[in-house]
């Protein structure tokens, strides 16, 4: 099976930290060259000192807060400038604060939905052509189990999750013929920051200690556990082979089995 990536670059949002850092370590131990791309300097500075670099690769990275297009935008166009050839796009972005749905204001849709599927668009229309050109190209997006099965208390995630999925569908039907595939993974519970912050934010809505919402979650889960961010990684990592080369626009859950529907 031909999971080697050497030769070709991949760039990671959200990657100095949980799925997103799991993922450029492990497309960098494929041999990728691998553009981090986050918001805090100095933790894609850290990130980057972590990265192998045992195929004689070339890593960098990118600053950009994704809560502002236009500093993604500004980014992504200042590094294709110097760097033009890109293969793979990981699109990995923090999920907004909980709360139920009849709750949220129409501000927070807005930008939920700029954080997420505007800069998904921004950054594939910018590297598709030179995609097209390798007639090389992987997308992967890092969404939610939520695509699938809508998780209580998190509306605005859910709604704008699957507003991503459905760009992604469509935009593999229009990628295909050049090579260039579009997936997303969907990672249910997983040992990250973000789990951390609901499950406290759960447990302060209940009166419940942190741990007994953990071993309430964890009950659901066939599998028994939380899953780690790098088994998140090696299903992005994998779609992102050229093994996978025939495998486009799906949703991957890796969940430990919890998610109720095929």
């Amino acid at each position: 099976m031909n999971l080697n990536l050497t030769g070709k670059t991949a760039i990671v949002c959200g990657s100095t930290q949980g799925i997103g850092r799991a993922t450029a370590i492990e497309l960098a131990q494929m041999g990728a060259n691998v553009t981090l791309m986050a918001r805090n300097e100095a933790s894609l500075q850290q990130t980057l000192a972590t990265l192998d670099t045992s195929y004689g690769q070339t890593h960098r990275y990118l600053v950009a807060d994704f809560m502002s297009t236009a500093s993604v935008k500004a980014a992504i166009e200042q590094y294709l400038g110097e760097f033009p050839a890109v293969h793979i796009l990981i699109n990995n972005t923090g999920g907004p604060a909980g709360g139920p749905i009849i709750e949220a204001s129409p501000a927070q849709f807005l930008a939920t939905f700029e954080m997420h599927l505007i800069n998904n668009q921004i950054l594939a229309q910018a590297v598709v052509p030179s995609m097209k050109a390798a007639g090389f190209g992987r997308i992967v997006n890092i969404i939610s189990t939520s695509v699938k099965q809508p998780i209580v208390g998190l509306g605005v995630s859910n709604t704008i999750r699957w507003s991503v999925a459905s760009w992604a569908k469509t935009l593999s039907l229009e990628t295909g013929k050049w090579g260039i595939t579009v997936n997303n993974v969907l990672p249910g519970y997983t040992k990250t920051g973000r789990l951390e912050t609901v499950n406290q934010m759960r447990a302060q809505a209940t009166g419940k200690a942190v741990e007994e919402v953990e071993n309430q979650l964890i009950a659901e889960i066939p599998m028994g556990r939380f899953a780690e961010a790098e088994e998140v990684a090696a299903a992005v990592a994998f779609l992102c082979s050229p093994a996978a080369a025939a495998i486009s626009g799906i949703n991957i859950p890796v969940d430990g089995g919890k998610t109720g529907s095929l």
